[in-house]
């Protein structure tokens, strides 16, 4: 087997359970049932196995920067201090070794000051999960009692935008609903000033489409261009927009990594808040434990974990990774294949196009060409 490349990002489980009820959520809606099985909130003798894990693969592979993102559930139920532990003993393991990035994933439902005073003494980023206003927020994303999310959720944002915290805020992750107006949502996104956002299309496979599949109208290509075609043509963009950024990169001839553009290896794991380690959330879509690897920090290494062969083909990029008919594809080196999640099927497995193929070749052969053709005039036009 090839050496495999390091890890650099961990996405760390520091909570379990959820104060949201979001219906399309992977891990408490969907397949996946393990969520039963592990610890609610992270033990800080667990904390400081992982951060111990993090250094040594850091030191073994001279990386000068690593990421760790804190998720969950809502990771805020981790609680103050058992999280202030966890970035203490980061920041110590890590000291002289690598600089650490740390953000937190976040619906901001119990933000509050004291959690803004240690993030800001730690230099934490806050990524804050919202689907658009009121309407399009609460059509998924409520409270257990099924009430609104959405003051609660303002409340955070107001406190994240105010001058002393404002260099905190990452950002916003919307999940595309066919039913909510693009150009609404990008209004009512772009209302709170983020510096980036980034758009995902819901958690789908081959046995469970998403809704509105429709190959042959393409609508979440559609969705989306919408967006693309007034963010890209405004004089100067309000903000950040990866997935269109990564695109464009990619159409120009740069390299990219991510998980769902791009033909490169993936380079994150997740570790789960009793310390198992698993791949992709996404995964969970596919089955029960479709993410579970059987490994944990305690007994395994991080380059014993790259080395393990479910491991190693769940991140491995490149044309061999992909089905027959996706190799041949104009535009592959572009979509990747999609999310590795989104092209199971129980009796294929990964061997398939994206669920979302059709909307993906339009949405990136539009892209494609849109900036292909404005770079080449610009060109033209300096020579």
């Amino acid at each position: 087997m090839r050496d495999a490349n390091p890890f650099v990002e961990w996405i760390v489980k520091v909570a379990q359970p959820c104060n949201l009820a979001c219906d399309y959520c992977y891990v408490y809606e969907l397949l996946d049932r393990t969520w039963r099985h592990k610890s609610a909130v992270m033990a800080n003798g667990t904390a400081d196995q992982l951060a111990r894990r993090i250094a040594e693969h850091a030191r073994r592979h001279a990386l000068p920067r690593v990421r760790v993102t804190l998720h969950g559930g809502e990771p805020l139920l981790a609680g103050l201090s058992r999280i202030e532990h966890l970035l203490e003993v980061l920041r110590q393991e890590l000291r002289g070794t690598a600089e650490c990035d740390i953000s937190v994933q976040s619906n901001v439902t119990l933000l509050n000051p004291p959690w803004m005073d240690l993030f800001r003494r730690h230099g934490v980023s806050v990524g804050v999960s919202l689907d658009g206003g009121r309407e399009a927020n609460d059509r998924h994303r409520r409270a257990r009692n099924g009430r609104s999310s959405y003051d609660s959720v303002q409340r955070g944002l107001e406190l994240l935008g105010r001058p002393e915290n404002k260099a905190l805020f990452a950002g916003l992750l919307c999940t595309v609903d066919l039913a909510n107006p693009p150009l609404r949502v990008f209004e009512e996104l772009l209302a709170h000033k983020p510096p980036a956002v980034n758009f995902l299309l819901p958690h789908a496979t081959w046995e469970h489409p998403p809704p509105g599949h429709d190959p042959s109208r393409t609508p979440y290509a559609n969705w989306l261009l919408a967006v693309f075609e007034k963010w890209y043509t405004e004089p100067s963009q309000e903000t950040r927009i990866r997935v269109f950024e990564d695109l464009m990169d990619l159409a120009l001839g740069g390299h990219v990594r991510s998980e769902s553009t791009g033909l490169a290896d993936t380079d994150f794991l997740v570790v789960e808040s009793d310390g198992t380690i698993e791949l992709s959330d996404s995964l969970k879509v596919t089955r029960n434990g479709g993410a579970a690897t059987g490994l944990d920090i305690f007994a395994h290494d991080f380059d014993s974990v790259a080395r393990h062969p479910a491991v190693a083909d769940a991140r491995r990029g490149g044309l061999a990774a992909l089905a027959d008919v996706c190799r041949g594809c104009e535009v592959v080196r572009l979509c990747g294949g999609g999310l590795r999640a989104h092209r199971f099927h129980p009796r294929t497995g990964f061997a398939n196009p994206s669920v979302y193929c059709a909307d993906l070749r339009v949405l990136v052969t539009h892209i494609r060409n849109r900036v292909v053709a404005d770079a080449t005039a610009l060109l033209g036009s300096a020579s």
